[in-house]
């Protein structure tokens, strides 16, 4: 199996720099990025020089029930004929997802039970999430809302004054997430126009974000989404996903400085995933990478066993070790909370560590 190494992924950063800069000014149209992404089998296997008889009939397969999304600025991070890459991993169907197992189901985390009005969840005691789209930039694999059904709970223009008078009538919410899908998969004026009505409820105090974009498309973090983030009276909290230090290069880094100016308070999420992250040199680099970056990490969530992703799971017990291998090697600012979300709990579960 061909691996990158921490040495392997600073050399391949350093010899692939990007071709446009994130810069104001500069600053290439995300959303027509975003449109030329890879969305077939054939498109991937043969930008990545894999040969089609090998891997087609097992990524049509997973392509059927979860189609690809696959944007170029991530695509350009993928070596090219590993089909063991880490980052091609993420993304490339196989035919284990076709496979069913008791254990896991199509709502892992019970939201449905969850949902208070039209893309309005309440899953938490001082914080709700607003499903703002159901798009996202990329399809990853083991997303644990793969079945989510998104068109029952579409939030349109029509909802939006019922989501705002459910907030204004919870004084215990002082923080909204904006989740998805990828909710900066939409335009900056729609997102602008929430972030007026929510900054108008007195009890709210934080903003919180959810994406993977700022990752996988650098170029999102444009003039127009830093105008209206700095705007804002509440406080501002990106939570990006990264799972593996090779998703972050120079344009990635940019990115995140450009927000970090805006005064957004930046952490990282990632999913422990077998054939991808599952390694505290792997880790304990990322967070290395991450911090150099101007990332804090934050959440290392437990597998959430979510159909057709079997093949991704890895076990409590090597989670545990993983983890207790990188505080021995890492500060503890630099080792994320191994945590499991369970249904029906009012925040994130953690896991034991032993003594």
């Amino acid at each position: 199996m061909i691996q990158r190494t921490p040495a392997r992924i600073e050399a391949r950063d350093a010899s692939h720099p990007p071709d446009v800069r994130v810069e104001p000014g500069n600053t290439p149209d995300w959303q027509q990025i975003l449109s030329q992404s890879v969305t077939t089998p054939e498109q991937l296997l043969e930008r990545l020089g894999l040969a089609p008889e090998d891997w087609f009939r097992g990524a049509a397969c997973g392509h059927r029930l979860f189609p690809i999304r696959v944007p170029e600025p991530y695509l350009a991070r993928i070596e090219q004929g590993n089909p063991d890459d880490p980052l091609l991993r993420q993304v490339l169907p196989v035919a284990q997802e076709a496979e069913i197992h008791p254990d896991f189901v199509s709502d892992p985390l019970e939201e449905a039970s969850a949902i208070q009005t039209t893309g309005l969840i309440r899953k938490y005691t001082s914080r709700a999430l607003l499903m703002i789209t159901g798009q996202c930039a990329i399809n990853c694999r083991y997303c644990f809302r793969r079945h989510f059904p998104y068109g029952d709970h579409r939030l349109g223009p029509e909802d939006r004054r019922q989501v705002i008078d459910s907030l204004s009538a919870s004084p215990e919410i002082n923080e909204v997430i904006f989740s998805g899908g990828d909710p900066l998969a939409v335009n900056d004026r729609l997102l602008s126009q929430w972030a007026e009505l929510l900054g108008d409820i007195p009890h709210l105090r934080r903003l919180r974000i959810h994406s993977r974009l700022p990752v996988v498309i650098p170029q999102r973090v444009c003039d127009s989404l830093i105008d209206w983030l700095s705007r804002t009276r509440l406080q501002k909290v990106l939570v990006v996903h990264v799972n593996h230090p090779a998703e972050i290069d120079q344009a990635t880094r940019q990115a995140f400085r450009r927000l970090s100016e805006a005064g957004v308070t930046l952490l990282n999420q990632s999913v422990i995933l077998k054939g991808v992250n599952d390694s505290s040199a792997t880790l304990s680099a990322l967070s290395e990478t991450l911090f150099e970056a101007g990332v804090m990490p934050y959440y290392l969530h437990a597998f959430d066993p979510v159909s057709g992703a079997r093949h991704f799971s890895v076990s409590d017990t090597d989670a545990i070790r993983i983890v207790n291998e990188m505080l021995e090697n890492l500060p503890g600012f630099l080792v994320p909370k191994l945590v499991r979300e369970l249904p029906g709990r009012a925040s994130k579960t953690p896991l034991d560590l032993g003594s």
